[in-house]
């Protein structure tokens, strides 16, 4: 028997490996997008926390080199292996939970507790129990999990224009008219125009922002029951239900049917690796994915891979500079952030809940689970997106069983 010489998504063993030449304008874009969207949305919540926990500004620029080169790593390799766009972040729900937990707990502790929680996603990812998991998941509730964790950033824009209507509404409209006339490089032509409009408008400031190479600074790491049990294991908790289950889904959505266990494990290894440096964590990314993974990245999805590469590249210049990208990310308006984002996002959503409405029996429990997703639920501490799922699937069972006893 021949073998299939025509690669698709699913074929990891395609013999031509050709970043370059399979790059374009749109796949750098949204590289660049999807990095800039993962560190204006949280990066503050980790100052916060490591103020807080009165560490040093070394201490914290550490953290962050060492978070960005994990996903840059991780982006660039797990992309080009498998052929897939694979974003890796951190956990914003992590940095969050840290703002509370991290104060009053020993430094050396808590990266005790957070190479106790990545060991265990590791775990999770050798096992293959996350894999097998995962592939019990309604396609149509994975399209829903999508759509539904992408809806609040989609909306924002709509919110922005109460902020800064010109620019938003310059930025929209460009988009638009691009859409239109030139629709590989819509996302590009409102990212110039916002751009050239925030400097016009005088929202762009560089005043403080000044060239600093980050240095790592190692801390050794002790174990500590109380440690592991006020962050190690709810670290664990929000970056299975919060950050690999949706990313996953928005792979799945999209039509990549990489294997999990390769991705959660070798996340779960870097992420121990480079704990004792500040790393609480890197997983798969949910919403950065989106933007890369989705048709305002590349028409064809067999070279939207490239955008996750650049994303990484991207992480890892702005990992060598980890101090300085405070500065850097505050002069650019948020209102220019979140209208890209939700621009670069609005491909992904179209399909996830085109995917997610077509089986009418699914329908239902579609729908569900796009709504408690999209409603930002939290619960005991766990977002919106395992109870989204969790919802969906208790529906889907009892509409089918109401529907069979019919």
């Amino acid at each position: 028997m021949k073998p299939d010489p025509t690669p698709t998504m699913t074929n990891t063993a395609a013999p031509l490996l050709r970043p370059l030449k399979d790059s374009s304008a749109s796949t750098i874009v949204a590289g660049f997008i999807a990095m800039l969207t993962g560190y204006t949305s949280s990066l503050v919540l980790m100052f916060q926390a490591g103020q807080a926990a009165g560490l040093s500004g070394a201490q914290i620029s550490s953290w962050i080199w060492a978070l960005s080169i994990g996903m840059a790593v991780c982006s660039i390799g797990l992309s080009l292996r498998y052929r897939t766009p694979v974003v890796i972040a951190w956990s914003t729900p992590g940095s969050a939970l840290l703002i509370s937990s991290l104060p009053g707990v020993p430094y050396g502790e808590a990266i005790g507790a957070f190479i106790f929680a990545s060991a265990l996603i590791a775990l999770c990812g050798l096992t293959g129990s996350f894999d097998r998991l995962m592939r019990r998941v309604p396609a149509s509730l994975a399209a829903a999990l999508l759509a539904g964790v992408l809806f609040n950033i989609g909306s924002e824009i709509f919110r922005a224009v109460e902020v800064q209507p010109l620019l938003v509404l310059g930025m929209f409209f460009s988009y638009l008219l691009a859409k239109r006339l030139v629709p590989r490089y819509a996302v590009l032509s409102a990212l110039i125009i916002g751009c050239a409009l925030a400097g016009g408008l005088g929202l762009l400031d560089f005043s403080e922002l000044r060239l600093e190479v980050a240095v790592p600074v190692w801390t050794t790491p002790t174990l500590s029951f109380a440690a592991i049990f006020s962050i190690g294991v709810p670290l664990f908790v929000i970056a299975m239900a919060s950050q690999n289950m949706p990313g996953l889904a928005v792979l799945r959505a999209e039509g990549y049917q990489v294997p999990a266990s390769p991705l959660i494990s070798t996340t779960g290894i870097a992420s121990v690796l480079l704990a004792p440096f500040g790393s609480h964590g890197i997983h798969l990314a949910a919403i950065t994915m989106a933007i890369c993974s989705g048709p305002e990245a590349h028409p064809d999805p067999s070279r939207r891979y490239t955008a996750a590469v650049w994303c990484g590249l991207f992480y890892g210049i702005a990992g060598i500079f980890g101090a300085t990208l405070a500065a850097l990310f505050a002069a650019f308006p948020p209102a220019l952030v979140l209208s890209i984002a939700a621009l670069a996002l609005l491909g992904s959503i179209g399909s996830g809940l085109t995917q997610a409405m077509q089986l009418p029996r699914e329908r239902e429990a579609a729908l569900i689970t796009f709504m408690v997703t999209a409603s930002g639920l939290t619960l005991f501490g766990i977002g919106s997106a395992l109870w989204g799922l969790v919802a969906g699937i208790l529906t889907l069972l009892i509409v089918s069983e109401r529907k069979a006893a019919a």
